[in-house]
């Protein structure tokens, strides 16, 4: 086992400092954990690896699915828990965890809506829809990204009184009787090991896309691909796992994306595609029907030649694209190329003329065109746990007080690339968070009685 994500069996912890709930990680899932867990009365600690929590939502376009929000009232939107987990299935091909399409589904209004009690105002999205939802329900801040929302949740977290200890790299699960967990150990900038005691545990810290050695094993067919997502997401909780002979599950899940701008490296928005652009080749041929979901798109655009592809579009889908932060950054770097006439936007491609597919007369002249290959976000599979986000053993029977949710934990998008609802990352967050802190003030109690 690697040596970032140690083991260390024991009867006690050589802590000074001990915390009722302990959370690894301080992305969305770990925030909205400490918030609810604050909202409990409940002290907690998350341990954050960055000198500025970040992680995977930073990096994401912050738009989180949720079905019967005040959000959703106040725009006049009609949804309802039990669509919304269908188009989860849906998407799976109803390979998702059941229960756990169903808790997070359930979860995800609630916890929405109590972080608006907190000064977070969001709004849906409704001009038009993402890949296999058929109701407007992705909800975001103003800003429209994930480092506002992070930042968001971060500031929340801190003013309802929860402590966030940046530049806290865990390493060590300390592990006692039962596999109870007794604490962590963590190293700080300057190399020191330190020590906190829990009675409570929260992995909420990361997949294992930036693990090369678990993505040429488990995704073979991303192997070659772009890793878009966080450095931090290194495979710990699947390693401690392994070394806990806990369950896991959904490893061949993730979230690909079949529009990560080269040379530029920045994510531009599927909007596009939805609303009538298409997705040509260099040989100006268009390979796949764009609207089945932009993850499996990244397994498309890399079987192409060179493992890259154009998105190719008008102006009216331009406009919508100048919409979203992403974009306009990409834009401005240079990703944007503009074609007066199908002669033109040939020799963008490098092709002739003629082989231009049929569709682009969809829109334009003028066409525009921006070079992208497919790329990996972020996993979706991970440890197996139950609807309450307890970590399970391999015969079904949770650990003690090991708790796992967001990127550390097997998500509702099935065991493959396909199975990704957009916006199911941050739904496992989101939802997760929530449903994990009620959990850990459940056990926290039984502690403080014991």
């Amino acid at each position: 086992m690697a040596a970032q994500a140690r083991i260390v069996r024991a009867e006690r912890m050589p802590a000074s400092v001990h915390v009722p709930v302990a959370i690894v990680g301080a992305g969305a899932c770990g925030l909205v954990a400490a918030i609810a867990l604050r909202d409990a009365g409940v002290d907690c600690v998350l341990l954050e690896r960055d000198a500025v929590p970040s992680g995977s939502t930073a990096l994401s376009s912050g738009f989180i699915p949720a079905a019967g929000t005040g959000a959703q009232a106040a725009q006049g939107i009609v949804d309802s828990v039990e669509g919304f987990a269908q188009d989860v299935l849906a998407k799976s091909k109803g390979t998702a965890a059941p229960h756990l399409v169903q808790a997070y589904t359930q979860a995800a209004a609630p916890a929405l809506d109590s972080l608006a009690d907190h000064g977070l105002r969001f709004s849906v999205l409704d001009n038009f829809l993402y890949p296999g939802h058929r109701v407007h329900r992705m909800h975001t801040l103003p800003q429209r990204t994930g480092a506002a929302l992070v930042a968001a949740l971060h500031d929340a977290a801190t003013r309802a009184g929860a402590d966030v200890l940046a530049s806290a790299h865990v390493v060590e699960l300390w592990v006692g009787a039962d596999d109870r967990i007794l604490g962590v150990g963590f190293l700080r900038p300057d190399g020191t090991l330190e020590h906190l005691a829990c009675d409570v545990l929260l992995l909420a810290c990361n997949g294992f896309g930036g693990n090369p050695a678990l993505v040429r094993d488990l995704l073979p067919e991303m192997r070659e691909a772009t890793f878009a997502g966080h450095a931090g997401n290194d495979g710990s909780a699947i390693l401690w796992g392994q070394a806990l002979d806990a369950a896991l599950a959904d490893l061949g899940g993730y979230q690909g994306h079949g529009s990560w701008v080269v040379p530029q490296g920045a994510l531009m928005t599927w909007a596009v595609m939805m609303q009538g652009g298409v997705q040509l080749n260099t040989q100006g041929q268009r390979f796949h029907d764009e609207k089945l979901g932009y993850s499996e798109a990244a397994v498309e655009v890399l079987r192409q030649p060179g493992g890259v592809a154009w998105n190719v579009f008008g102006d009216a889908q331009l406009a919508l694209a100048r919409e979203f932060p992403d974009f306009r950054n990409a834009e401005g770097a240079g990703a944007l190329r503009t074609a007066r006439d199908t002669r033109e936007l040939a020799a963008v491609l490098g092709c002739e003329e003629s082989a231009l597919a049929p569709e682009i007369h969809r829109f334009g002249p003028p066409f525009h065109a921006v070079r992208v290959t497919g790329a990996l976000f972020h996993t979706q599979g991970g440890l197996d746990i139950d609807a309450r986000c307890r970590v399970r053993r391999r015969d079904g029977a949770p650990f003690p007080n090991l708790l796992a949710a967001g990127g550390a934990a097997r998500g509702v998008s099935g065991n493959a690339v396909w199975g990704y609802l957009s916006g199911n990352g941050l739904l496992s967050a989101v939802a997760g968070g929530w449903i994990a802190a009620q959990t850990a003030v459940q056990l926290a109690a039984k502690e403080v009685k014991a």
